[in-house]
């Protein structure tokens, strides 16, 4: 019997929002999480290694844009470290959504601080919804201080948005992420997404091995996934696997 603790899934759908003419940008807020969510006491997880993580399905390519403006693939940036990749925008107010995401990411990141050689392995991928206002530089501004200089070596922590919409459906389409614009009693687009909040877990390959959700994210969760897939990887001898 798996030890592993139960996982929902919710099922794949394809993102049906016509409409994307939100209005003009607001500043970020300083991304500050939401209380609440789940709690899993530590000591009832199963050994990392333990357990197996199926390979769900791969993880679509596309052009993603850096906080610095730069261009590059998805799967350049992926391949070969293990990817907590949580889709997510700026100015997402909603305590089971964003915020949500964002706390389990930060105690992640405060896990893989206390453990380099994990994180030397591993790297966190917050990636915008709404490209029309999470421009790079937005997403420089909610992303700073997430990661201090002295971490970056150790703790990699990406703030990426896209081009444009198009160049974002592949990459929801492809995860089966669905959102939608939310519009107002006259059907004009609001400043509201709404997305069912999940967080992916990729392998140096570019496996998607697990699909969080609110049900089940839990930073003590995600850092004995990662762990067990860094073992599975060194173990195996990967060859895809990068290392400091």
């Amino acid at each position: 019997m798996n030890m592993r603790l139960a996982r929902v899934r919710a099922p794949l759908a394809l993102w049906a929002a016509a409409a994307w003419a939100l209005p003009g940008a607001r500043a970020a807020g300083d991304g500050a999480p939401a209380p609440g969510g789940p709690r899993v006491d530590a000591s009832r997880l199963p050994a990392p290694g333990s357990y197996t993580l199926p390979r769900i399905q791969r993880c679509p390519d596309g052009e993603v844009l850096r906080s610095d403006g730069r261009a590059q693939r998805l799967h350049t940036l992926l391949q070969g470290r293990i990817s907590l990749l949580s889709f997510m925008y700026t100015y997402c107010r909603d305590p089971i959504g964003c915020p949500l995401a964002y706390r389990a990411m930060t105690q992640t990141r405060d896990i893989l601080r206390r453990e380099p050689g994990l994180a030397a392995l591993s790297q966190l991928v917050s990636l915008s919804f709404d490209p029309s206002n999470d421009r790079p530089e937005q997403m420089a501004v909610y992303g700073h201080g997430q990661v201090q200089a002295k971490d970056v070596a150790r703790v990699r922590w990406h703030f990426l948005t896209t081009a444009s919409v198009a160049k974002l459906m592949p990459l929801l389409d492809g995860l089966g992420q669905d959102v939608s614009v939310e519009v107002d009693a006259r059907g004009r687009p609001t400043r509201t997404l709404n997305h069912l909040l999940k967080l992916f877990l990729i392998d140096a390959q570019l496996s998607v091995r697990e699909i969080y959700s609110v049900a089940t994210l839990d930073a003590a969760v995600l850092a004995n996934d990662l762990r067990t897939l860094a073992l599975e990887a060194v173990r195996a001898g990967d060859p895809a696997l990068r290392r400091l």
